[in-house]
Formats: C-alpha cells, structure tokens, sequence
C-alpha cells in the first residue's frame, strides 16, 4: 500500500475536487489525517457568503446545518465509494459537522480496519 502521508494528500485533493464539483464551491483549506480505523478530514472556509449572512441569526445557523447535513447524506454513497478506493476499506460509519462560527467542517469515516497498520 502507499505511504501514509501520500494517502493523507490524495484524500485531501479529492475531497477538494469533490466539494467543487458537487458544491460548486471547495473550501479554502484541506487536511486529512489517518488514525488506526479512522479518517479524519478538516475543512476550513468551506462557508459561502451567503451562509456566512445566514450564520448571523440562530434560525440561519440550523438552516445552514441542515442543508448541508441533507446534502452530505445525499452525496454519501459517492464519498463512501471514494474512500474505499483509495484505501481498499469499506466504509462502517461517517459523521460530520460545521462550524457557522468558524466555517470549518469535519468528516469522520470509520473503516472496517485498521488502515494506520497497512501503511507506511
């Protein structure tokens, strides 16, 4: 298999280009981290202007949750696909959450395995 960080890196721009492509918008900054059974991705400034006026309002804020909680379960399948391309695992569980404060969003994508152990 590859190197740890090198699969870190790939996660990270494909995740870049999905966000683009099905989002219309990436997010400004990217990291992927790998730990035992588990992916961890951190995105910064995925917000776009208009989320950051609706962030100002509590009714905005649970808009803006629920949006994009609806079209990540909606792109799920194609998220889990990817990352069981890249690594050879399949994909148990994901969770996620944004920030409306800080325009961060993270992913968390349980394996069926330990992938730190079959990499470098």
């Amino acid at each position: 298999m590859t190197r740890k960080g090198q699969l870190e890196d790939d996660i990270s721009k494909a995740l870049m280009k999905f966000e683009k492509e099905y989002l219309g918008r990436g997010p400004q900054e990217v990291k992927t981290f790998i730990i035992e059974d588990q992916i961890f991705i951190r995105l910064k400034g995925v917000l776009t202007p208009a989320e950051q006026h609706l962030a100002h309002s509590h009714e905005g804020k649970i808009l803006i949750k629920k949006v994009r909680t609806q079209l990540l379960e909606d792109s799920r399948p194609l998220l889990e696909k990817m990352i069981q391309e890249f690594t050879g695992q399949k994909v148990i569980s994901l969770h996620t959450d944004i920030s409306t404060v800080t325009g961060e969003r993270i992913l968390v994508f349980t394996l069926e395995a330990n992938l730190e152990a079959l990499v470098d």
